[in-house]
């Protein structure tokens, strides 16, 4: 790398434009390719285990790593609890919550309906995005379930929530949220940050969405009215941030 520096460098002072103009665009190739070696290298010095088989095949890298690698604390520290997402649409994420907690209760809670009217009305009251309510309508439970490795561990809630939690008594180790809207986001954090496990994880999708503005508005108010929860906003595909207990 100290050649390729020193060549740029001589040239940039020396050589006509036309000839920087070539080696610009090589120049910033070349480390472009020095980042992604230390990256690779750092994943493989750091990472000492075999990562999961969904990590690198799915297109959000940062959002399904960060699963991963909360798993592992979980099991490192020894977190009880089982996992739950509000919010599963078609099971695509409910998928690897499921596969990496291999001996937890999965709990999917879902109209498989599409939103609720009162929430949609919500959200035009904040002025947030509100789009066609047969967005998420495309699902069924056996679409979800066709997914799940662990079949047996699942535990469908249809339904409108809080509502189909009426029954469930138990305690959490992780939870991923991912419906949205305002209230629907609100009234989750509301009821799973009390019933979560210390060491325990919460995602929330959408948090830096520039479209689904509904979300932050959510957790905003959830914060501010539980009294000041700390969250680390993610830099994954859709800006979700996470609850630490």
């Amino acid at each position: 790398m100290d050649f390729f520096r020193a060549f740029y460098r001589a040239y940039k002072k020396r050589t006509p434009a036309f000839l920087q103009a070539v080696i610009r665009p090589f120049w910033r190739f070349i480390i472009k390719i020095k980042t992604l070696f230390h990256c690779v290298i750092c994943v493989k010095t750091v990472v000492s285990w075999k990562r999961a088989d969904f990590v690198y095949k799915t297109f959000d890298y940062v959002r399904h790593s960060s699963l991963e690698l909360i798993a592992r604390e979980i099991y490192e520290n020894n977190i009880g609890g089982n996992v739950a997402e509000l919010g599963v649409f078609q099971g695509d994420f409910a998928q690897y919550i499921n596969q990496i907690f291999p001996d937890r209760k999965l709990y999917l809670f879902d109209t498989f309906e599409g939103f609720n009217e009162n929430d949609v009305r919500t959200e035009k009251t904040n002025k947030s995005y509100v789009p066609d309510n047969d967005i998420f309508k495309n699902t069924s439970i056996n679409m979800v379930l066709g997914k799940m490795r662990h079949k047996e561990n699942c535990v469908i809630k249809k339904g409108y929530f809080p509502e189909t939690a009426k029954d469930v008594d138990d305690t959490f180790a992780f939870v991923n949220i991912d419906v949205d809207l305002s209230e629907p986001i609100y009234n989750g954090l509301w009821w799973f940050y009390s019933r979560l496990e210390k060491g325990g994880y919460i995602f929330v999708h959408d948090f830096n969405h520039k479209r689904w503005t509904g979300a932050k508005i959510g957790v905003k108010k959830f914060v501010k009215e539980y009294g000041g929860v700390p969250y680390f906003p993610l830099s994954d595909g859709a800006g979700s941030v996470i609850f630490m207990k």
